[in-house]
């Protein structure tokens, strides 16, 4: 009988109950696409124009991005758990407000306010899960908050094609009362336990972390008295290597993932479908295309340790480019019903979904609680987040306009572009962290070598 690990199952544990968050961001993200056509054939008195339908798809990102400045001091003082048990009353009181909402501007309401909550819970989310884990499993436990998301897409999409819009609302409610109740007996980050000075031996104990998990880097200016580390804005910090260049990839990669037109494809699948005449049902499609998106994020998990991060990008890069091409052939070229190219849009975005989903899906996210510095990790992964939010609401908001000016195939190449860029910078810029704990990647961006703290090398690991 094979016997797994306590740490693993611990580990494991935190992270599901961490991941619940991403599952109701998936529910954020997939409500409209299902919301919409729900609302236009049973209250369409709500929505009166094709600007206020665009508005519910893109005004969560806004509140995002509000969420996610607040979300660095709060989960610097707070902690990273408390951070989320904090958002899960008022996130289930947007649902309610959106379930009960008597005319637009409730439903925008609503909706500002979960994409507030959002910005509150993803860069803590990610940040508790990386903090928590030993490092030969962080990449596949850390890729469960986006398979989550994936899976609260794939709930909305499904429970919105049968459901009321206003059920589908209290629904997901539910989620954010079992985030609140699952977080309850899990510990606090030990990494934020001893970044405050207070003791981290009960939570280390709980997660059975290995030394190579809980390694520090010491800085060489620090002698035997403790002392508060300097802010972030100042010019010594933020432009030093430790700070700049993972700033760098973190943000670029956040930025890459939007503009590779993701959230056009999430928001606005039946829409996308009915324009490019796909032979199959777009509500049908929209299911397909979140489905493949859940199997290919768990096809990504099981990997990201064996491959490594840079591989999986470089491939997922590749992949997104040439579907893009694809999907915009199938707009350009206006393919017959009739013929078996009518089935190229569906192709072309179930291989982007695949593509996106095995690298750039989730991975932005796991670097972002990988790659930035411990005493900066929380204002650093929050502003990361901000980039990707406001990446998000610039594309979801800009599709329309793009399609008018560009025209829907000079759009979906647009983004082509975008994702070949992607691969570039990939290949030249970002390093590999498979296998590597929290303190050695900070002190490759630092230039620092490994004999100047812990000999990391010859630390037993559990795994």
């Amino acid at each position: 009988m094979i016997k797994i690990p306590a740490a693993f199952l611990k580990q494991l544990w935190l992270t599901f109950g961490a991941s619940l968050a991403f599952l109701i961001i998936g529910l954020v993200r997939g409500y409209s696409a299902s919301a919409i056509p729900s609302i236009e054939s049973l209250d369409s008195n709500l929505i009166q124009n094709s600007e206020e339908k665009s508005w519910i798809g893109a005004i969560p990102p806004l509140g995002a991005f509000v969420g996610s400045m607040c979300s660095g001091p709060l989960m610097q003082r707070a902690g990273r758990k408390r951070t989320l048990q904090l958002t899960a009353p008022l996130w289930a009181a947007s649902w309610i407000i959106l379930g009960f909402a008597a005319n637009f501007s409730l439903i925008l309401l609503g909706r500002i306010v979960s994409g507030l909550c959002v910005g509150f819970v993803l860069a803590p989310a990610q940040v508790y899960v990386s903090e928590c884990c030993d490092p030969e499993i962080r990449g596949r436990l850390g890729s469960l908050p986006t398979l989550s998301m994936s899976l609260g897409i794939l709930i909305s999409y499904t429970a919105g094609s049968w459901l009321y819009w206003r059920y589908l609302a209290f629904l997901s409610a539910v989620f954010c009362v079992a985030l609140f109740v699952v977080l309850l007996p899990l510990p606090e980050s030990p990494v934020w336990l001893h970044a405050k000075g207070l003791d981290n031996t009960s939570a280390i104990k709980w997660l059975h972390l290995s030394q190579h998990a809980i390694a520090t880097v010491k800085d060489e200016e620090i002698n035997e008295k403790v002392e508060e580390p300097k802010s972030l804005f100042t010019r010594e910090v933020f432009f030093s290597s430790a700070v700049m260049k993972p700033l760098t990839v973190g943000f670029a990669l956040l930025f890459f993932q939007q503009f590779s037109g993701i959230d056009a494809v999430i928001f606005f699948t039946v829409e996308i479908f009915q324009s490019a005449g796909s032979k199959l049902n777009a509500m049908t499609a929209t299911i397909t295309v979140g489905a493949v998106q859940l199997f290919s994020n768990g096809v990504s998990t099981m990997l990201v340790d064996r491959a490594g991060r840079r591989p999986l990008l470089l491939l997922s890069a590749v992949t997104m480019c040439v579907s893009m091409v694809g999907m915009g052939a199938a707009f350009y070229f206006e393919f017959e019903h009739s013929s078996y190219l009518g089935y190229l849009p569906i192709a072309s975005l179930v291989v982007f979904m695949l593509g996106f989903s095995l690298g750039f899906g989730g991975l932005p996210f796991l670097l972002l609680g990988e790659l930035f510095p411990t005493h900066y990790r929380s204002q650093l992964s929050a502003m990361g987040s901000a980039v990707n939010l406001l990446s998000m609401f610039t594309v979801i908001k800009s599709y329309h306009a793009l399609e008018h000016v560009l025209t829907s195939a000079g759009t979906f190449w647009m983004y082509s572009c975008f994702c070949a860029v992607a691969f570039f910078f990939v290949l030249f810029m970002v390093p590999e962290t498979k296998g590597k704990s929290l303190a050695e990647i900070e002190e490759h961006f630092r230039g620092k070598k490994e004999k100047d703290n812990v000999n990391l090398q010859t630390i037993k690991t559990k795994f």
